[in-house]
């Protein structure tokens, strides 16, 4: 199924003799440059009402532009009723808290049970959206807050926000080993030469940069809030890994140091059992895409990370 909605314009002054497709980006700043060029190659660009598919074409004042969108549902996705916590919801943007356990776009063996599907069912417009709305990510077994767009406009915007580094994500994690200090970790992040389901630090990865902050110790166990500057795949967790600090529960990267010695047996029986990596997207901060106002939003810990943490502060000394 697919839907036309036609735009005519007329070119102002200040983009005479511009190419077609800068003129028409600048007059339509909702719809993305490539989206325009499309349009253009397909033939839905008529100049003074002939058809245009060289981008090259130059405009001159008072030219007529006609362009014809064609929205296709750009996802073949099965919309589900999946429980979702939503934390706010505009015309711009939602924000839900992801339980642990939800794989959030669909791929390979996960073709339903998503994230993605559940917000299509709660919000079918997200199918006209690149990728369903979705800028950023969180692993299956994370928890915590993510955004998603609403419309294109706000799909450009908090992409380029994501890409620009302007966006706060804090993380809370709980890790074997005693932290003394706060600091950062600064190390490239790219495909494990070994195992194609795992990152590794490697000289020829992509940039990955991640801060860390101290929040308590529990004998030799550490509580940490984490900042991503990049957002590379499993990037917290690998470097942590990589540190030597490895967070509990992590079943990828936290198999050869699962426990700190001299846990207690009640604790490591705990940990043993605890279901997945104690990582929490705690907190997200952005400029909204409508108002350009600095907004921010805070989850707290997931019921089995407040377990955990219990457990720390009782068994250890």
């Amino acid at each position: 199924m697919s839907i036309e909605t036609n735009k005519v314009l007329k070119v102002p002054e200040h983009l005479s003799g511009k190419r077609i497709d800068i003129a028409l980006s600048e007059l339509i700043s909702d719809v993305s440059r490539t989206k325009i060029k499309n349009c253009i190659l397909k033939g839905r660009v008529l100049l003074n009402e002939e058809v245009v598919i060289k981008l090259s074409i130059k405009v001159s004042l008072g030219d007529l532009l006609d362009i014809t969108f064609v929205e296709e549902e750009a996802l073949e996705i099965v919309p589900e009723e999946i429980e979702l916590k939503v934390i706010e919801e505009n015309n711009e943007f939602i924000v839900v808290d992801k339980a642990s356990n939800v794989v959030v776009h669909p791929g390979a063996g996960n073709k339903t049970n998503t994230l993605l599907n559940g917000l299509i069912f709660r919000f079918p417009e997200l199918k006209k959206l690149p990728r369903g709305g979705i800028v950023h990510r969180l692993d299956k077994d994370t928890t915590g807050l993510m955004m998603i767009a609403k419309n294109e406009k706000s799909f450009l915007n908090l992409s380029n926000q994501i890409s620009n580094r302007s966006v706060t994500r804090i993380y809370q994690a709980f890790v074997v080993g005693k932290i003394t200090k706060s600091g950062k970790i600064n190390e490239p992040i790219g495909r494990h030469p070994a195992n194609r389901q795992k990152q590794a630090v490697i000289e020829s990865g992509k940039e990955a940069l991640t801060h860390y902050s101290l929040d308590k110790t529990f004998g030799n166990y550490s509580h940490l809030f984490l900042k991503l500057d990049t957002g590379r795949t499993h990037q917290i967790r690998v470097h942590l890994s990589h540190m030597g600090y490895p967070i509990i529960g992590d079943p990828l990267y936290g198999r050869k140091r699962r426990f700190a010695k001299s846990t207690e047996s009640e604790l490591r029986e705990f940990i043993e059992h605890f279901p997945r990596q104690a990582l929490h997207a705690s907190s997200l901060a952005f400029q909204h895409p409508g108002t350009g106002k600095k907004i921010e939003f805070s989850s707290d810990l997931p019921e089995d990370m407040k377990t955990l943490l219990d457990k720390l502060k009782q068994l250890t000394h």
